[in-house]
C-alpha cells in the first residue's frame, strides 16, 4: 500500500467517525412523560391546546430535520432517527389529549347524575308535602288527573335516545372513517419508499465520487 493511499484511508475513516459523531451529538433528550392527572375542565381545556401546539412543533421540527438529513453521508439512518423521534413525541402528546379528554367526558357525566338526583329528590319532597297538606275540603267530584311523570324518567329517556342517535351515527360513518385512514396510510407508504429511494441514489452517488477521487489519488483511472 501506498502513502497516498494510507493517507487517504485514514482520511476516510475519519471522515466517516466525524459524521457519526455530528448525528450523535444532535440527539436529544426523550420527551417528557405524561403530565399530572387533569383536576378540573379549566385545566383540561388548557392542556388540550398545549397538545394542538405541541403537535404543529413536532411536525415542524420533523420536517426540518428531513431537510437537514439529506445532507448527510448516512441518510437513512439520520431519517429513521428523526422518523422515532416525531413518533415518541407525538404517543406523548397523545396520551396527554387522551387523559384531558377523559377527564371532561367523566366529569360530564357526574353532573349529569348530580342534577338528575338533585331532581329526583327535590320532587320526593313535594310529593311528601302534598301528601302530609290536610285535605282540602271536598269539592265537586272531578276527573283524578294522572299521576305527574318523574323528571328523572323524562330525562332518561331523552338521553338514552340521544346515545342511540349517536351510536346509529357512529356505526353509519365507521366504514367511511376506515376508507380514509386506509388512504393516508397508503399515501404515507408510499411517500416514505419515495424518501428512501431518494435518500439511496443519493448515497449512491457520494459513495461513487468518494471511490473516484480515492481511486484518483491513488494514481488510477476512474471507472
Amino acid at each position: 500500500m501506498t502513502n497516498a493511499q494510507s493517507i487517504l484511508q485514514r482520511a476516510a475513516c475519519a471522515l466517516v467517525l466525524g459524521l457519526l459523531a455530528a448525528c450523535a451529538s444532535e440527539r436529544q433528550a426523550p420527551p417528557p412523560a405524561p403530565s399530572s392527572p387533569t383536576t378540573s375542565v379549566a385545566q383540561a381545556d388548557v392542556r388540550l391546546a398545549a397538545v394542538a401546539a405541541e403537535r404543529a412543533a413536532i411536525e415542524a421540527n420533523f420536517a426540518a430535520r428531513e431537510a437537514v438529513c439529506y445532507d448527510k453521508f448516512f441518510v437513512n439512518n439520520c431519517l429513521d432517527e428523526a422518523k422515532e423521534r416525531r413518533r415518541s413525541a407525538l404517543a406523548v402528546q397523545r396520551a396527554i389529549e387522551i387523559e384531558a379528554e377523559h377527564f371532561k367526558r367523566q366529569f360530564k357525566v357526574e353532573e349529569r347524575d348530580r342534577q338528575m338526583a338533585e331532581a329526583e329528590v327535590r320532587y320526593r319532597e313535594e310529593e311528601a308535602r302534598a301528601a302530609a297538606a290536610p285535605p282540602a275540603p271536598p269539592k265537586t267530584p272531578t276527573a283524578v288527573p294522572p299521576p305527574r311523570p318523574s323528571p328523572v324518567a323524562k330525562r332518561m329517556a331523552r338521553h338514552t335516545a340521544k346515545v342511540q342517535q349517536d351510536a346509529a351515527r357512529e356505526a353509519a360513518d365507521a366504514p367511511k372513517r376506515a376508507a380514509n385512514a386506509a388512504a393516508y396510510e397508503e399515501r404515507r407508504r408510499k411517500s416514505e419508499e419515495k424518501q428512501k429511494e431518494v435518500a439511496q441514489r443519493k448515497a449512491d452517488r457520494e459513495a461513487k465520487r468518494v471511490k473516484a477521487e480515492q481511486e484518483k489519488a491513488a494514481g488510477k483511472p476512474a471507472q
